[in-house]
């Protein structure tokens, strides 16, 4: 009788012992979603949207026609339309920076903006400091803007006269750096930098200086909208315009390219170009020529 209890008992220890082998194998069925992970991967599955990027144009957002802030308070003019088309042509969404127009490298290196595309000149110290920098598209000189009733006709009549020029620009540049101008500037009572050149011609207007160096587009665009004001085109300076990138954003550059000579071919530049047809002579437009 014990050994029956005994074998009863045994028999029962090892059903027992199976069943306990048999909850600790029950785990496995819980680990199937991770042999489903691969289909649960987001980042994977969300990839395609990575390339519709943001382009933020850099601008001088007091520089008509160019770029400027109209009525509304929106930002347009020439070079803004242009971008505008190209995002569009690209797929990406555009956002519109604001430079301090002296410091518009330095904002541009800090990745505040991806371009710096508002009527900028291109200069061999940009090319020398390796930005990128695209094909010229326009060619600009630089006159002097006066007061009608100045009885100022030349450059010659600004001897002992101040002169303003906006800080930060090729204008500025050239009135300190080009040898050419030496002796016409030696002449000035002095020179004026400001921030903007709606500030310098603010000045001009209060009689505070004489004239303002400035670029052709802007002097006429500012003629055209003020009465009272007349240029003096004495092609005191010659550059082309140009977009500049952060040396590492070749590829950028190329692409905006690519998108704008789409834009020529199918005909989108052109009309852009002809609603700013009073200020922006088509002749200087390199892109359509």
């Amino acid at each position: 009788m014990k050994k029956t209890v005994s074998i009863l008992l045994a028999l029962c220890l090892i059903v027992c012992l199976m069943a306990g082998c048999g909850s600790s194998s029950a785990p496995a069925p819980a680990q199937a979603p991770a042999a489903q992970a691969p289909a649960a991967e987001a980042p994977a599955a969300e990839a395609p949207a990575a390339e519709a990027r943001t382009f933020i144009m850099g601008i001088d957002a007091e520089y008509p026609p160019f770029s400027y802030m109209d009525d509304q308070g929106n930002y347009t003019g020439f070079d803004v339309e242009i971008c505008r088309a190209v995002c569009e042509k690209l797929g990406w969404d555009m956002q519109i920076f604001s430079v301090n127009w002296d410091n518009k490298l330095i904002q541009l290196d800090a990745g505040e903006c991806d371009c710096v595309w508002s009527g900028m000149t291109i200069r061999q110290s940009m090319i020398d400091a390796g930005y990128v920098l695209s094909a010229p598209y326009f060619y600009n000189t630089q006159v002097l803007v006066v007061k009608a009733d100045s009885g100022i006709t030349s450059s010659a009549d600004l001897a002992g006269k101040i002169v303003a020029v906006q800080l930060g620009t090729s204008g500025e540049a050239l009135l300190k750096e080009e040898e050419d101008l030496a002796e016409l500037v030696a002449s000035f009572d002095s020179i004026l930098t400001c921030e903007s050149f709606l500030k310098c011609f603010t000045e001009l207007g209060g009689n505070a200086v004489d004239a303002v160096f400035v670029d052709l587009p802007v002097a006429v665009n500012y003629c055209r909208e003020h009465e009272g004001f007349t240029i003096i085109n004495e092609d005191l300076g010659a550059e082309n315009y140009g977009i500049a990138f952060r040396a590492s954003d070749a590829e950028l550059c190329a692409a905006v390219e690519g998108a704008v000579a789409e834009l020529v071919a199918d005909g989108t530049y052109a009309a852009i170009a002809a609603n700013y047809a009073d200020d922006i002579d088509a002749a200087n437009l390199l892109f359509l020529q």
